[in-house]
């Protein structure tokens, strides 16, 4: 639920987009190979052989300004260090923060690139529109007909792809969400008809609350659509019992999963309140319910989990180069 902006020049390239075939299979022993393609049951997310399963990982921050945190020295580490199951990765959409709008080509090619690098090591690719700044996800519908379209038809024969379409509306109700996503996801399911696409809830994706609303509105107007899921965002500081309750009920009667949270305030900083968090991730596992933290970058925020400075290396294994937080995030990833 980050608001605040970043400002200043992009960081490093993006990575080239590798000669990996779009067909081509997941590492032996990964997540992916013994998961396979994904599906909703019910209320879970359920692997090749319909058993509900947690998926648990990180969210790259925006890759216009943090790609260099997002090469294979990370990656690796990511999938084989900290066990990760899935990347999600965070591509702003707004020109004014030097997002898609700004450079379409540009961005469709960094976020093919990073899939078939989350393919490589078995894990699974969240592909977050970023949507933020403006809050009505509407205004760039016909954007992400275009850039979904493309990923989609190039990816449908991986089973590692995870569609998320909205990442934070705000500003908007519930109806508005709801009606750009019945215009988005037959585009991607035109081209991959099994996968399974996650939508933001209204309100910074907080179901609600964080506009005086509830969960109620979701519940009672669901998408026409199969095979999805709604997501809800915390950031522990912050979002106290009102957001967990809602979170709670909610989870017995529509599918979630917790595409970003973090253990500081709303915006990403300032103290760790690690009690609060282990009181949602206790609740997320008992459900098995799945999540992604916010984020895999070293920017001076607390919430982000490498040390300043980190990224232009390529030390990111074991906790030397991590903060508090990502000690913390890691040991919850690893410690099932």
């Amino acid at each position: 639920m980050i608001r605040s902006l970043m400002a200043g020049a992009l960081l490093a390239a993006a990575l080239v987009v590798p000669s990996t075939p779009a067909t081509a299979a997941p590492a032996a022993d990964t997540p992916v190979s013994r998961n396979g393609q994904l599906r909703v049951c019910g209320l879970k997310l359920c692997n090749k052989n319909n058993q509900p399963v947690q998926l648990r990982g990180m969210s790259t921050h925006g890759i216009n300004w943090f790609a260099n945190c997002i090469k294979k020295s990370s990656l690796d580490a990511l999938a084989y260090d900290w066990k990760a199951d899935i990347i999600r990765i965070s591509m702003y959409v707004a020109g004014e923060d030097g997002g898609y709008e700004s450079d379409p080509r540009k961005f469709t090619d960094m976020v093919h690139g990073y899939i078939e690098e989350a393919t490589k090591r078995g894990m699974y690719a969240l592909v977050d529109w970023h949507q933020l700044t403006p809050g009505d996800p509407n205004i760039y519908t016909e954007q992400a007909k275009t850039f979904f379209a493309e990923i989609a038809a190039r990816h449908k024969n991986k089973p590692n792809i995870i569609y998320d379409i909205a990442n934070e509306p705000n500003g908007v109700e519930w109806s508005e969400v709801k009606s750009y996503a019945e215009q988005v996801i037959p585009t991607i399911r035109a081209n991959d008809p099994d996968s399974v696409v996650f939508i933001g809830t209204h309100a910074w994706s907080s179901l609600g609350i964080s506009m005086q609303r509830t969960e109620a509105d979701v519940i009672n107007n669901q998408i026409n659509a199969t095979n999805i899921m709604y997501t809800f965002h915390f950031y522990a500081a912050s979002h106290h019992q009102e957001y967990f309750d809602a979170l709670s009920r909610a989870s017995s009667k529509i599918p979630l999963f917790v595409t970003e949270f973090g253990t500081q305030n709303f915006l990403g900083e300032g103290a760790n309140d690690f009690t609060w968090t282990k009181k949602y991730l206790d609740f997320l596992a008992s459900k098995k319910i799945g999540w992604t933290n916010w984020n895999f970058s070293d920017d001076w925020r607390s919430g982000a989990v490498f040390k300043e400075g980190t990224c232009a290396g390529n030390s990111f294994t074991g906790t030397a180069n991590l903060k508090e937080a990502g000690i913390w995030i890691r040991n919850q990833i690893r410690n099932r």
